[in-house]
Parts: structure tokens; C-alpha cells; sequence
């Protein structure tokens, strides 16, 4: 799996430098490319959780399944209606928890040292602090459009935005320390594609081309080697068929969304918020239950 994350991480990185070199792609926001992007690579990779959830009903030792669908649904529903009462609240807590689980699952490959959970955060807080820096009106004006407006906050200062990717740099050395050289390499080069991304394109662009063609992809050939630990090909077959279902009813649910709202919404402002606050609906109750599962096994 090293191996298969190296040469994916390797992949990525010479993408990014090529597709850096293109104006047509920096100077475009490709929107509907971008919600493509999210509704089918990105969202797949949560699109085991029923598999999951099954296992931590077993752990637990219920006997319906039934329970924990109601519960999943149940965290989903409830941050969206959360963020229509505190958008800023749930936007702030949203960002703070997509940082440490971009960190945590982005370097779950290696084996996990005791309470890194703040290093996890620092690493992972580059998916955000980049668009800041590197285009922060654009950046600013999506927090507007979901309600949350920061343009007077010392957080985003820029002697605050390079202190805090130097800190995820830092992060990034703690986490591969005394590992072979091809973790360390791995890491920099994720962690250098995450700033070319942001320095070159528009925040959801570069958002989506990192969240689905890195830390998707990355989840995903970890959920296949579980499926089938012997054979990766046909492991990651017997995801691509598991996975089909959830993802295809999620992304409905997300174009059934996008046609509600675009009746009160420039379209872009529209799929800004199906974009973030969907994805805060699928990332809690999956945070949660990776947590639960984790703390019960």
C-alpha cells in the first residue's frame, strides 16, 4: 500500500505542475465541473459507511441495522439545520473538523503514533489556510455566500496564514519522522500539490481537485486493501461496485438540492452552498462513526 500511495502521490504531484501551466484552467472557475468532481469521486469514498456501520452494530452487539441508518441520517439532517440557525458557528466547527480528518486520513497509511490528533489538525489546516492566502477574496466572498464573514478577523492576516502553513509544514516532517525516505517524499509532495493547486487555481477548483484526485482516491484504495487484502485490483473492483449505490442516491439528493436553491440564489452562490454545507452533512456523522469504530474495536 506504501508503494500504491507513493506512485499515486507522485501522479498527483506532476498533475498539478502540468495542469498549473494552462490559463484556460486558471482563469475559469468551472463550477459544474467542480460539483461534478464532488458527486462522484469525492463523495464515493464515504460510500462504505453502511459496510461500516454494519461492522460497529456487531461490535456493539445489536442485532438491527436499522438503528444506526436512523442515527446516521438523523447527525446529517441535524448539521443542516444547525448551519440554517448558526451558519457561522457550524461553518467555524465544520473547518476545524475537515482539518484534522483531511490530516488524519490523508497520512493514515502510516501507522498511527498516540495523540496526534493536534499534529493531524496542523497538517490537514493547509486545505484551508492556502485558498486564504494565496486568493482571499475569492475565498472571502464563499464565506459570505454561507453566512460567515471573517474579513475583519486576525485570522486571516497573511503573517497569521504563513505561520500557520509553516506550522503544517512542520507537522508534515513530525508525522514522517523516522520513516524511509519514500513517506517523507510522499508527504512533501502532497503537501507542495495542495499549495500549487491554490497559488495557480480558484478555491473550489483547487478544493475539488484535491479533495476527490487525493484524499478520495487516497481513502479509497485504503477501503479496497480491506475489502480484498490479497488482490488491490480486485479489492478495488468490489469497492467501485459497493460504493455505486450511496453515491449515486447522494449525488441526487445533492442535484435536488442545487434545483431548490437556485430559485433564490445566483447559481453560483447556489452551488457554493450545496458544495459545503452538503458535505458538512456527510462529514460529521462520518467522522463519527471512524471515531466510534476506532474507540470499539
Amino acid at each position: 500500500m506504501n508503494k500504491i500511495n507513493l506512485y499515486h502521490s507522485l501522479i498527483f504531484f506532476n498533475s498539478c505542475i502540468f495542469l498549473s501551466a494552462f490559463e484556460y484552467f486558471r482563469n475559469n472557475n468551472f463550477l459544474i465541473l467542480s460539483l461534478f468532481l464532488i458527486l462522484s469521486l469525492g463523495i464515493s469514498h464515504g460510500a462504505l459507511d453502511h459496510i461500516k456501520g454494519q461492522k460497529l452494530i456487531k461490535i456493539l452487539n445489536y442485532k438491527s441495522i436499522i438503528a444506526f441508518y436512523i442515527l446516521y441520517i438523523l447527525v446529517g439532517f441535524s448539521v443542516i439545520l444547525l448551519w440554517l440557525i448558526f451558519p457561522k458557528v457550524l461553518l467555524f466547527t465544520f473547518l476545524i473538523v475537515a482539518s484534522f480528518h483531511f490530516g488524519k486520513e490523508d497520512s493514515e497509511f502510516i501507522n498511527e503514533k498516540p495523540n496526534q490528533e493536534l499534529i493531524y489538525f496542523f497538517k490537514g489546516s493547509i486545505v484551508i489556510t492556502a485558498p486564504l492566502l494565496f486568493h482571499k477574496a475569492e475565498t472571502l466572498e464563499i464565506f459570505n455566500n454561507l453566512n460567515f464573514n471573517i474579513s475583519q478577523s486576525l485570522l486571516i492576516y497573511d503573517e497569521f496564514l504563513y505561520f500557520l502553513v509553516m506550522i503544517s509544514f512542520i507537522a508534515n516532517i513530525f508525522i514522517s519522522s523516522n520513516r524511509k525516505i519514500d513517506i517523507k517524499s510522499l508527504l512533501m509532495m502532497d503537501f507542495i500539490s495542495i499549495l500549487l493547486l491554490n497559488y495557480f487555481f480558484n478555491p473550489i477548483l483547487a478544493f475539488s481537485f484535491y479533495f476527490c484526485f487525493l484524499h478520495s482516491i487516497r481513502h479509497s484504495f485504503k477501503l479496497s486493501n480491506e475489502l480484498n487484502r490479497n488482490n488491490f485490483v480486485k479489492g478495488f473492483k468490489e469497492f467501485i461496485i459497493k460504493a455505486m449505490p450511496l453515491t449515486i442516491l447522494t449525488a441526487i439528493l445533492f442535484i435536488i438540492s442545487l434545483l431548490f436553491l437556485k430559485n433564490y440564489f445566483f447559481i453560483d452562490s447556489a452551488i457554493s452552498k450545496v458544495i459545503f454545507i452538503g458535505l458538512a452533512s456527510l462529514t460529521f456523522p462520518h467522522i463519527l462513526l471512524e471515531y466510534l469504530i476506532e474507540k470499539n474495536e
